[in-house]
């Protein structure tokens, strides 16, 4: 991984007093919306693009993604001087579309979902045969967001639970994976949004684990069936998953640039919202919480403001 050096921050793991105080436990936010592009993706998508061969990189690379991916990607190539056409929904926020145009990337707006701009990726991935960089389904992608889960247990040993959001998986398997390298009696806890569960549902068998619609202000999580190769690593490597509704996943927004001065995306707050939420039944006294990117929307704030004004928990914020 040492590469990666050279591309990607390694970003501060930071505590707050306050927080500490509120939960009961020592927390540790691994601040990944300080990342280059905002958001951790650049980690796998950067590991991806390095392992390619001269061949393979002359004919550029293809991606689907809801935002974050697209610019991890488009930077990425952008470093090694190769092509990128990126895929994504049409309800795509903005910000992420020009940052994604801003890196050199090519940009195909298309379907209503990730699963929609994937399929369409992969049709004109097979007639043009450039390499598809998948945002979670890839063991090359799944080790580059691995180095999150090193980054924080060499910043703060101490850890004996890491929270993760989880939308297709691949950054909770890199980092279940490289946590338990080093600490094999780390917990790993995963988080979903209650409306996009897909992986909760197979981890509990508690319900479908292919969605017919998603629908969560966390779109970076928003992801509608299971990853083939995540699942597997899930199932063998996260000891538990939870969901949290949108109410708490704004609260924990809300919270976040109130309180830590940081702007956070919806998929950025689920693993804070679930400390939370959860907190009385998750046992850890070292509990780091990965703040996985800061690409929001400003034009939704009300509505997060809204969202979070109507949660429970909406003293703390």
């Amino acid at each position: 991984m040492d590469h990666l050096k050279n591309i990607v921050h390694r970003t501060p793991l930071t505590t707050s007093s306050t927080i500490n105080d509120m939960t009961g436990k020592n927390v540790y936010f691994k601040m990944e919306n300080q990342q280059k592009t905002g958001a951790f993706k650049v980690r796998g998508a950067s590991y991806k693009i390095a392992q390619l061969t001269n061949k393979e990189a002359q004919n550029g690379v293809i991606a689907a993604s809801a935002g974050n991916h697209a610019q991890g990607v488009a930077l990425a190539a952008a470093k090694r001087g190769i092509e990128a056409k990126i895929f994504m929904p049409e309800k795509t926020p903005e910000t992420k579309i020009e940052a994604t145009r801003n890196y050199g990337a090519t940009v195909v707006l298309t379907g209503d979902s990730f699963q929609e701009a994937y399929e369409a990726a992969v049709d004109e991935q097979q007639r043009n045969k450039s390499v598809f960089v998948h945002p979670f389904d890839d063991t090359d992608v799944m080790a580059g967001q691995g180095t999150i889960g090193l980054e924080m247990l060499e910043q703060e040993s101490k850890l004996d639970t890491i929270i993760v959001p989880i939308g297709g998986g691949g950054l909770i398997s890199g980092i279940a994976v490289a946590a338990k390298y080093l600490n094999p009696k780390i917990k790993i806890i995963g988080v979903q949004s209650h409306g996009a569960s897909a992986v909760y549902n197979r981890f509990h068998k508690t319900g479908p684990s292919t969605l017919s619609s998603v629908s969560t202000i966390a779109d970076g999580i928003a992801v509608k069936k299971t990853g083939l190769q995540t699942f597997p690593v899930i199932q063998k490597y996260v000891d538990d998953i939870v969901t949290v509704t949108e109410e708490e996943i704004a609260t924990a927004m809300v919270y976040m640039l109130e309180r830590k001065k940081s702007l956070i995306e919806g998929a950025g707050a689920a693993a804070f919202a679930a400390l939370l939420t959860h907190g009385e039944t998750i046992h850890s006294n070292h509990c780091g919480i990965v703040v996985s990117g800061g690409n929001m929307d400003l034009s939704k704030m009300p509505q997060i403001q809204k969202l979070a004004s109507n949660n429970h928990l909406a003293c703390l914020a």
